[in-house]
């Protein structure tokens, strides 16, 4: 074994021939493929597919995330629960599928990720089947299955969007991540719908948790036989046999020194907070805004009334079509004029999202008709944000360290952001609430919320500071090139400059 055949430290396991550093002279009577591969190994055919199946599971993962949103109100009152605590069945889930991250993104950078995906989706959709057989006297025990989902999920979100960036360059990449992560706002909108659909004809909001396991068995068989996996960054200027793989710890030091992935991901984390809070609550607050003006009655009995699941829904998969689509296409045209177009892009987002957001929260008892337009302006802005920050990822950090960068940003987005915002949202409404009545239960929540937009702002201020670095850093990642040499210093214009050995003999 020659010290640079880097496929052999992919594994003997989870290996996979598509992997292959370059085809294989048999001699005569090797196949020819029927259509063109590009460098990835992958038929441009090929690579569509996957894309199309990638999406198919990224909007089943978010529906399912959200199908306990579009039914809260009915699982309160099963449990007969308080905000706080229902607040636990997002913080749990987020919690493991941080923490197992990580792992996941690890393996991911060295591994077959189309067999990860697989064992990860097929236990995700075990675990959610099971969640919806809890009894009324077992509440720890939906906490504990929605928190293994997470497994499931951390097996894909780190691994999917390489493989994306494995298959396309440039401006293809873009538009393919778009289309990747529209899959969250409409997968984020038809949890909400078919939660509170099902729940409605059911008159049982467990049958909601049964529809999507079924459609993650689907969803392996599709991985198995039309996914391929692409060779890691032969696509690109330095494929991946270029790179030399770092260890993990040298991986997160690199890093933590790239301020363009820092500040973007800081600024991707308030965005988590944000659309955790409002996932989880905004369907519960436009309720109890309903039953404080009169306009609906209280939830004794289930099914409790689940229409501003439903609108709520539908609202989320219409801004998150428009605002992915429109931030993709802003962030094109303003690329022309700088450089700097992504972070300003997700920046302006965040900081008009704001205001947007903060009427709907104050208008809520005034005027239902005016609440859903400020929402629906307030999560059209913040949507413009999720094609865009995987993009930047992607081109400010090098292939071989990817999986490990989606990871990163994974824990820290969710241990900041979505992962205590549900819960924070619900302690916050319980130590306002002065006492049981409706009015309180809306006024508590209703204030609670507020620090939504507060967040926003200083998300806006992150993607700022990233419009100051993504020049160079994106720069170092299209110009890296890795050397096991130890540096040493040659002078440069009266300077010393630590230079690798190699650069400087012939």
């Amino acid at each position: 074994m020659t010290g640079t055949d880097v496929s052999a430290d992919t594994t003997p396991f989870f290996s996979d021939d598509n992997e292959r550093e370059g085809p294989t002279d048999n001699g005569v009577g090797s196949p020819q493929p029927e259509e063109e591969e590009s460098a990835s190994g992958v038929s441009d055919k090929r690579a569509k597919l996957t894309v199309a199946v990638l999406c198919y599971i990224n909007l089943l993962n978010y529906m399912d995330r959200f199908t306990v949103a579009g039914v809260l109100p009915d699982i309160e009152h099963f449990f007969s629960i308080s905000d706080g605590t229902s607040g636990l069945l997002q913080t749990v889930f987020i919690c493991s599928y941080m923490f197992l991250a990580p792992l996941f993104g690890y393996l991911g950078d060295r591994y077959n990720r189309k067999l990860i995906m697989c064992v990860g989706i097929f236990f995700w959709s075990l675990v959610t089947l099971a969640s919806s057989f809890v009894g009324k006297d077992h509440f720890w025990a939906l906490l504990l299955t929605r928190g293994l989902v997470g497994v499931g999920e951390a097996s894909y979100s780190t691994i999917a969007p390489t493989i994306i960036a494995d298959l396309f360059i440039k401006e293809k990449r873009t538009n393919m991540l778009s289309v990747f992560y529209f899959a969250i706002p409409v997968g984020s909108g038809l949890g909400y719908i078919v939660g509170s659909e099902v729940d409605d004809v059911t008159g049982d909001w467990h049958w909601a948790l049964r529809v999507t396991p079924g459609l993650g068995l689907l969803a392996v068989i599709l991985l198995l036989f039309v996914v391929q996996e692409p060779k890691r960054g032969a696509i690109e200027a330095h494929p991946e046999h270029t790179l030399h793989r770092t260890s993990w710890l040298a991986d997160i030091k690199a890093l933590c020194r790239n301020p363009s992935f820092v500040l973007s991901t800081f600024g991707f984390t308030t965005v988590a907070f944000v659309t955790g809070s409002l996932a989880l609550w905004a369907p519960a607050f436009l309720f109890r805004a309903g039953v404080f003006t009169g306009e609906k009655q209280p939830c004794l009995k289930a099914p409790c009334d689940n229409s501003d699941s439903l609108i709520f829904g539908i609202i989320t998969v219409v801004t998150g079509i428009l605002g992915v689509a429109s931030g993709v296409q802003v962030s094109k045209k303003l690329r022309i004029k700088t450089p700097r177009a992504d972070p300003l892009v997700c920046a302006a987002g965040l900081l008009l999202a704001a205001p947007f957001l903060y009427l709907s929260i104050m208008f809520a008892q005034a005027s239902t008709v005016a609440t859903y337009i400020f929402i629906f302006l307030g999560e059209t802005f913040l949507s413009m944000n999720w094609a865009i920050v995987a993009d930047i990822l992607l081109y400010v950090v090098i292939p071989t360290r990817r999986s490990t960068a989606e990871a990163f940003q994974i824990v820290l987005s969710h241990l900041l952001g979505d992962a205590i915002s549900p819960y924070l949202i619900g302690v916050v409404s319980d130590s306002i609430k002065k006492s049981d009545s409706y009015m309180w239960e809306f006024r508590s929540l209703q204030m609670s919320l507020l620090l939504c937009s507060f967040v926003a702002v200083v998300g806006g201020a992150f993607f700022l500071a990233t419009a100051l670095f993504i020049e160079k850093d994106r720069q170092l990642a299209e110009n890296y090139v890795p050397s096991d040499d130890a540096p040493i210093v040659v002078p440069k214009r009266g300077r010393s400059t630590k230079v690798s050995v190699s650069s400087v003999l012939i």
